[in-house]
């Protein structure tokens, strides 16, 4: 505009501006100044990346991923268009989970999504720096992963599910549920922290209902799943209840199929178990711990 108005005088402005060639040249003129303003302004900005951190399977956890990207996008944030996610799977082999967490820091994603069992710790040891949101943690103040709940402290934050005080209720609804019970198969995936918190919990508990607890470890693969229920009728076992844990979880369709086949009646501590035809569930809702942690990624 000022160059017109260096070669135009007033008097011939008017005129200038009627004349449809200046009409064309100004539009260009418009164009070119206030598009090269808009493009000044819209310069893209740089897409946050997360990283998601978990010991079980994509299959497995696809039901509460589906909450935690619905959350996302409720609250704005749509996964490729403004938020990207990296996701890592340890596909049930927990020794993997130090090399994954240090290949999220690695790619320097900006924040950093567990699931429960020991995905916190091993993000936490992997980075002192990276905001880390846990899903669902067992005793994060047990667990190191915290300083306390009303001060955490630290880079990790997000949700704690309480599992191992709810395991002696499971135990009475189970008893409850299966009359003249005596004997009770618990189905748990290998030792480590958060299975010893559970079973610090429920092995006083079945004591006091005059049960008879029998711990039956097994590992995840569907001939070793086939075998722990064949121990379980072994074992003369009436009833079955699961641990806690993504790595269980992952695998809640065949355990059920599984409880079936063998006529066992079963607790579990999802919903989604009964959702694959479990007999009942006693537990948090871990849908809703997923939705959870995507208000944190929010605010974070």
């Amino acid at each position: 505009m000022n160059v017109f108005s260096s070669k135009l005088s007033s008097e011939n402005r008017k005129s200038a501006i009627q004349n449809p060639k200046w009409v064309g040249i100004f539009a260009i003129v418009l164009t070119l100044v206030f598009g090269d303003a808009a493009a000044t302004a819209q310069q893209p900005t740089k897409v946050p990346r997360i990283g998601f951190l978990d010991p079980s399977t994509a299959s497995g956890m696809a039901v509460l991923l589906d909450a935690f990207r619905q959350e996302l996008r409720k609250l704005g944030w749509i996964e490729g268009k403004n938020i990207n996610i990296e996701y890592r799977f340890a596909e049930q082999k927990r020794e993997r989970l130090p090399e994954l967490a240090a290949e999220l820091v690695r790619l320097k994603v900006d924040l950093i999504v567990t699931s429960g069992g020991s995905t916190p710790l091993a993000a936490k040891k992997a980075t002192s720096t990276i905001p880390i949101v846990m899903t669902n943690s067992v005793d994060p103040v047990g667990q190191g992963l915290v300083a306390s709940l009303a001060r955490p402290g630290g880079n990790v934050t997000g949700n704690s599910g309480l599992s191992p005080e709810l395991m002696t209720k499971m135990l009475e609804l189970l008893k409850d549920a299966v009359p003249k019970l005596t004997r009770v198969g618990h189905l748990r995936s290998g030792g480590g922290g958060v299975t010893e918190l559970q079973m610090k919990e429920l092995r006083p508990a079945a004591v006091a209902l005059k049960l008879k607890l029998e711990e039956i470890e097994t590992q995840l693969d569907p001939k070793s799943l086939e075998r722990a229920f064949h121990i379980a009728k072994q074992k003369q076992v009436g009833a079955i209840m699961t641990g806690d844990g993504a790595r269980l979880f992952a695998e809640r369709k065949r355990i059920v199929d599984l409880a079936s086949k063998h006529r066992l009646p079963a607790i579990y501590f999802s919903k989604e178990y009964v959702d694959e035809g479990g007999l009942m569930s006693y537990g948090v809702d871990f849908d809703d711990l997923f939705r959870r942690a995507a208000v944190y990624v929010d605010k974070i």
